[in-house]
């Protein structure tokens, strides 16, 4: 190598760390907005990132860019570790063309995608672009249809994580929503669509941009953002936390912590459920109490409230959990959460990582709204997501588990491994007043004191329904224990689960309701 070959080298490498330039690099930070490289540096292990592609170039003649051209064409792609492990990560870099896709940008995308599908690794995609470079027109168009189609390959086979970190809009949204998981920064991200001037012009509403695509309206109405957080930083830091809980692919399991089994017996159990059916509790101490203590990590938190989902370690393995929560609209099942807990239930189910259900559910949610807008394709979803999980499955039923729903919530019928309930729990079609008002309709309207019949037949009802037992002498139940023995009984149960095989039948794939 002579010296100005060495030189020659030297000066592209300097060349393609500037982006666009120092100017623009000055601008990204003006709008409290990380540079490409940057944010690699800080979700990565230090000084393990190796780039690919650094000076790549794009090719179009047209619109005046042969004279504009940048070592890199706006994404920054490679690989390095997070906590020790592989990983591939591509950072869109918004001071190149605002990080417009190009044909030669969406290459290097693309040639990460196959890397990380060859080699079993997760792929991380740092979205931060204007969306297509228009003036590469069908080109630019193709290159996404590409990486869309490595999505797909990609799913179910290593896990894919989005976080906007910018603008993503038109087609760029739809690789993000192909992913596993999408995490928002308030104040710079946003999805859409068609933004806010096509909307106002198409059907005259007027909105911003925040309220149309921003972290919040993802993560309360759409439920398309799985995380949200205050800044970057917080974002990077809970990407890794996450991955902890994840395999690299679907051939391992997730990484377990060292645990020693000792006392395991949580008696504030005893104490959270109220004695009365009707009366509201957070299930998520129930879930903090029985996981490894500061575990739990909640995913879509702000969505379908309704139903909590989430990932945790029990005795250090990891676990995915699927829980109604009685604290809001007492824990129904409506078309939201049948969604966000079939999509959880699918992901965990792909990537090998058991499943727990805390059920506490009078139901499906009922109304004009649910029907018409199709609760019964959408829970059957939930139903179906269950149905296919080959993955350990445990249910422990605290309370409530009346109508369709018993079934739907991972029940011995369609499959779970193990079912335990608590002495309180109630398994019955429905809520016993409900329930003693058809079954002794007449003899209620024929008596002398209709209330006073209905409060005895409701009582005989209870009597007979409002126990675990009768569930559990048909075999139902597998065993009914003391809240405070639950962590004790499902480190056991899962232990027991840790070889499960299951051969399904030979076919293409299922048709899931969509």
């Amino acid at each position: 190598m002579t010296p100005q070959q060495r030189q020659t080298l030297a000066a592209k490498r300097a060349e393609s760390q500037l982006g666009g330039g120092a100017d623009r690099i000055a601008q990204q930070h003006k709008k409290n907005k990380l540079t490409a490289r940057e944010r690699i540096d800080l979700l990565l292990d230090p000084g393990t990132f190796q780039e690919i592609g650094a000076f790549v170039m794009h090719r179009t003649k047209d619109f005046g860019l042969d004279k504009e051209y940048y070592l890199g064409d706006g994404v920054v792609t490679g690989y390095g570790k997070i906590d020790g492990r592989l990983v591939y990560v591509f950072s869109q870099d918004f001071t190149v063309f605002g990080g417009a896709l190009s044909e030669t940008h969406a290459e290097k995308i693309v040639k990460l995608q196959e890397l990380a599908l060859k080699n079993g690794a997760p792929i991380i995609g740092l979205n931060d672009s204007g969306g297509a470079r228009i003036q590469e027109g069908v080109v630019s168009l193709g290159g996404y249809a590409d990486i869309f189609y490595r999505n797909t390959l990609s799913s179910g086979v290593v896990p894919q994580l989005s976080l906007i970190l910018g603008p993503c809009a038109g087609g760029a949204v739809y690789s993000p929503a192909i992913t596993d998981f999408i995490m928002m920064v308030e104040g710079i991200s946003y999805m859409f669509v068609t933004g806010p001037n096509v909307v106002k012009t198409v059907t005259h509403e007027d909105v911003s941009f925040e309220d149309l695509g921003g972290a919040s309206t993802h993560a309360t109405k759409s439920g398309v953002t799985h995380f949200t957080f205050p800044n970057e930083v917080a974002c990077f830091q809970a990407t890794r936390r996450l991955l902890q809980y994840l395999p690299s692919n679907c051939e391992e399991l997730a990484p377990s912590l060292p645990y020693t089994v000792a006392d395991e017996t949580r008696p504030k159990l005893n104490q959270i459920v109220p004695e009365s059916s009707n009366q509201p509790y957070d299930i998520k101490e129930v879930i903090e109490e029985t996981v490894d203590a500061g575990s739990f990590l909640e995913v879509h938190k702000d969505y379908a409230e309704n139903i909590v989902v989430g990932f945790a370690r029990l005795a250090g393995r990891s676990i995915g959990i699927i829980a109604n929560q009685p604290a809001v609209l007492a824990g129904v099942l409506d078309i939201k959460a049948s969604l966000k807990a079939a999509r959880f239930v699918r992901f965990c189910n792909s990537f090998n990582v058991p499943l727990l259900v805390f059920e506490d559910v009078p139901g499906f949610l009922p109304g004009t709204d649910q029907e018409w807008n199709g609760i019964i394709v959408h829970g059957a979803k939930l139903l179906f997501a269950f149905c296919e999980a080959t993955v350990p499955r445990v249910t422990v039923i605290t309370r409530k588990a009346y109508g369709g729903a018993y079934d739907v919530m991972n029940s011995k019928h369609i499959g779970a491994d193990m079912n335990f309930a608590w002495p309180n729990a109630e398994i019955a079609v429905m809520g016993a007043a409900g329930a003693a008002e058809i079954i002794f309709r007449k003899e209620i309207q024929a008596s002398d004191d209709p209330a006073a019949t209905l409060a005895a037949k409701v009582e005989e009802y209870q009597t007979k329904f409002a126990n675990p037992y009768r569930a559990a002498h048909r075999g139902f139940i597998d065993e009914v224990i003391y809240p405070e023995e639950t962590r004790t009984k499902l480190i056991a149960a899962f232990q027991m689960l840790e070889n499960k095989a299951v051969q399904t039948p030979k076919r293409k794939h299922g048709n899931i309701p969509l």
